[in-house]
């Protein structure tokens, strides 16, 4: 079972908040906690779009506004009920961030965050012109948020339900963080290749946490709201998008518990400036903004992680997972016959301009077999790897699977078929943990989506993909590592993590790109060892490799490429003795 002790730094600050309103406090100080509550969810929503996702964007004001603008209107005008315009505030902004998604997260580099100012931008200024909206005066008489017919027209009343807002959308993101879905929303950020090669649909996970941030900041605008009861185009403009995105790096971009650090360090600091800086300074001049500035500027030069990093060296540490190390709970795919042709390469070609990297190369590799894929430095080899598995479009010829054409797929929907695959330059996420990494190989033997996972009802499913992680790290020999972080690993190591990561596929077939480069000797004869054992168990594998020693005694079937051109191929003592593979590659001595 998938266990974790309590968080008691995390019961302590719940507690914290529980009682605060009942503390002698003036009520400035309690207004203080609800702004800073209401910011913490368009910064979670940031956490996950920005810190996890890389997807920059400074307009995620404009989605408060409209969840704030749709239940101004609503209950002003239509005299709906504040709490039956929730979710309709929450349909609007998921529903405008959609079409804005679709646009915004085929964008890359500096094109992305210049994308969200301008419709961040152009929303601020249609809050501003629509005459129903109020126009730049805004709405006023909002009716405040009431429970058994008593309104809560003051800070404290509607403290608790802001905070209990807040502590739900924190779990929700952090179960969402520690999922299937989440694992797919983590590689965004450095490692989409790999992701999509184990079946993550890449524009999906930008779309869904595009959604998700546009969703919580409508929560947080619909509170604003019913909390200020009078609305207008200010708060939802540039200014505060940049100090959203300001809140997620000071306090962490890439941990739910940063936002709402970062929100309360942004807008506590503010407010002490405004209020002893005139005093000090002698001025009523802005200096507050100046100060400000310098000191975020030295936050982030000595806390380039934002602050929350530091602060968590002082709390308990995470427990690791328990997990059981028994695989087969997700079933296994069905085999092909031994024997049977499994992928035929035809005529295949590749050119980059003028240049041809793979020149018509044909070649078949049956099931159950191992075949090298051999040659010079600069053959083609790991060219030929990423045509079959659709990284690279072809520019002639055609590779099929079991009599179907892969042509034209994209690598996730060759991972579909069964096609696993490791990386000539390993692609982990290093900031992830062993384990995860590796899950991420069995991405496409869940279901769990995201509504599932916010709620935590995808665990069962969750300890299945675990557990199958972990098995496949006990079988290649890392299971001492599987909670440190994958970046800790030699670079050895990090090919065999591929291989583990790979195995969690259930392949049908194993394309790996020089796995045992940087492996001990003892290391290499435990791969081999593996490998004939998956052989064993039906599994083929199409392997680039330059030991050929490693190669020799291992494959069942060569085929030699140089400069993208087939020169031999067969039997590997028939191969070692040919002589273009002689004069090309293995040398006279061979």
């Amino acid at each position: 079972m998938v266990s974790h002790k309590p968080s008691y730094p995390g019961i302590a600050a719940v507690a914290m908040l529980a009682v605060l309103p009942l503390l002698p406090v003036p009520p400035f100080w309690i207004t203080l906690v609800n702004n800073i509550g209401l910011a913490s969810l368009v910064v979670i929503g940031l956490v996950l779009l920005t810190g996890v996702g890389g997807l920059t964007s400074f307009g995620q004001a404009a989605f408060c506004g409209f969840g704030a603008y749709t239940t101004a209107v609503l209950t002003t005008a239509y005299g709906l009920s504040p709490w039956m315009t929730l979710p309709l505030s929450l349909l609007v902004g998921a529903v405008v961030a959609l079409p804005l998604g679709l646009m915004t997260v085929r964008l890359a580099g500096h094109y992305l965050p210049l994308g969200t100012i301008a419709w961040g931008l152009a929303i601020y200024y249609l809050f501003g012109r629509i005459e129903m909206l109020g126009r730049y005066d805004g709405i006023s008489g909002i009716p405040p948020l009431s429970l058994a017919g008593e309104p809560m027209l003051s800070g404290s009343s509607i403290y608790y339900v802001i905070w209990s807002f807040v502590i739900a959308v924190a779990i929700g993101a952090q179960n969402l963080l520690d999922s299937r879905v989440g694992r797919g929303i983590r590689a965004l950020r450095g490692g989409v290749q790999a992701a999509e090669a184990f079946g993550v649909n890449i524009e999906r996970a930008k779309l869904t946490v595009f959604v998700f941030a546009a969703v919580v900041a409508a929560l947080s605008g619909w509170l604003y709201a019913h909390m200020q009861r009078a609305i207008n185009p200010t708060p939802f403009g540039l200014d505060m998008g940049i100090t959203y995105l300001l809140m997620a790096v000071v306090g962490g971009s890439g941990r739910v518990g940063g936002a709402i650090f970062g929100a309360s360090v942004v807008l506590i600091l503010k407010e002490i400036l405004q209020r002893l800086l005139p005093g000090l300074l002698d001025t009523t001049a802005n200096a507050e903004m100046i100060v400000f500035g310098v000191l975020l500027v030295v936050i982030l030069q000595f806390a380039r992680d934002g602050l929350w990093p530091l602060l968590q060296k002082w709390l308990p540490a995470r427990p690791p997972r328990r997990l059981p190390v028994d695989g087969g709970t997700l079933g296994k795919r069905q085999m092909p016959a031994a024997g049977s042709t499994l992928v035929r390469v035809d005529r295949v070609r590749k050119e980059f301009g003028g240049l041809v990297a793979v020149n018509d190369v044909s070649f078949e590799i049956k099931a159950g077999q191992i075949v090298g894929l051999i040659g010079p430095n600069g053959a083609g080899k790991s060219t030929t790897f990423n045509l079959i598995t659709g990284i690279l479009n072809l520019s002639g010829g055609e590779v099929s699977y079991a009599g179907e054409p892969l042509s034209g797929l994209n690598p996730r929907l060759i991972a579909e078929r069964g096609i696993a695959r490791t990386f000539q330059h390993a692609k982990v996420l290093p900031g992830m943990s062993v384990l995860e990494n590796v899950a991420l190989g069995s991405h496409l033997r869940g279901t769990a989506g995201v509504f599932r996972s916010f709620f935590r009802l995808d665990r069962k499913e969750e300890e299945a993909l675990l557990a199958e992680a972990a098995y496949q790290l006990d079988r290649v020999g890392l299971s001492a590592y599987r909670d440190r972080p994958a970046g800790d690993l030699a670079l050895g190591q990090i090919r065999i993590l591929e291989i583990a990561r790979a195995l969690c596929l259930n392949p049908t077939l194993l394309l790996l790109d020089e796995p045992a480069a940087g492996l001990r000797h003892g290391e290499k004869q435990e791969l081999a060892d593996l490998l004939k054992k998956l052989r064993a168990e039906g599994v083929s594998v199409l392997l680039v490799e330059h030991d050929m020693g490693f190669v020799m005694g291992l494959v069942d079937h060569l085929v030699v490429l140089d400069f993208g051109t087939l020169i031999a191929e067969g039997k590997p003592g028939d191969v070692r003795q040919h002589p273009a593979v002689i004069a090309a590659y293995l040398g006279s001595a061979a």
